[in-house]
């Protein structure tokens, strides 16, 4: 394999046209738009947008965070997702090149998909059926190729991760009379599992509260109000857990 700086240099490059994918993905999902064939257009003009409109990153800083065509500006945050997206890729370059190019490949497709699904989340409170089943998907065909095998332990985590989340949401609803977690949610803890096996959901859930305390204790310190119907998104919390999980291993492994 190449050395490790040349492979980051690669995957970052390719992380930069996914972010760019993803950012549009999380526009387009909510407002139900095409979200493969779908043209990219300016959300305040409505004109379309060229090719050299898109180029990751330079586009957007030689227009000066402008649309070319009527001068609105454009947010940020598809520069940001893009610089994201293209990290996570340099990131799996790195901790992934003396395992091989699998390794490499395997962490930068999750880290781009637990982008997409911890953004769609925490903007929307939405879990889609089309992000948290492939992810489910992908972890288990990962899984095969990387043990060269059924794998076994990614199959129990993605059945064990669905049951005992749809299984807390049942007793909350029961109990509490309402909804305490989301539709989606099982589905993702069952995609957790078949990334990290069954061995590395109790981490995954371990990292997830405590990124979930940590936004709620902000919340406190900036003395906002925080009660127990205020709706937080778990499946981002979640997605944190995951990544961090499959990076450096159960807690205590």
């Amino acid at each position: 394999m190449p050395a490790p700086v040349v492979i980051a240099i690669i995957m970052g490059l390719l992380g930069l046209i996914v972010g760019s994918f993803i950012a549009a993905v999380t526009v387009r999902l909510p407002r139900d738009e095409d979200v493969v064939f779908g043209r990219s257009h300016c959300m305040s003009c409505g004109a379309p947008l060229k090719a050299w409109h898109l180029v990751p990153v330079v586009s957007w800083l030689v227009q000066r965070g402008r649309c070319a065509m009527c001068g609105a500006a454009v947010s940020p945050r598809y520069l940001l997702i893009e610089c994201g997206a293209a990290a996570i890729g340099v990131w799996a370059g790195l901790s992934g090149a003396e395992a091989g190019w699998i390794m490499v490949v395997a962490t930068a497709v999750l880290g781009w998909q637990l982008l997409l699904i911890a953004l769609i989340d925490a903007e929307n409170f939405w879990l889609p059926d089309e992000l948290t089943l492939p992810l489910i998907v992908t972890g288990l065909i990962a899984a095969a190729v990387i043990a060269q095998g059924w794998p076994v332990a990614s199959l129990i985590g993605a059945a064990f991760g669905f049951g005992s989340l749809w299984a807390l949401a049942a007793l909350y609803r029961l109990v509490r009379k309402r909804d305490g977690l989301g539709g989606g949610d099982p589905i993702l803890f069952a995609g957790a599992g078949a990334w990290v096996g069954w061995m590395g959901l109790p981490s995954v859930l371990l990292w997830a509260c405590a990124a979930g305390f940590s936004v709620v204790l902000t919340l406190l310190i900036t003395r906002r109000s925080v009660s127990g119907g205020d709706r937080l998104p778990f499946g981002t919390f979640l997605a944190i857990g995951v990544w961090l999980t499959w990076l450096y291993g159960p807690i205590g492994g």
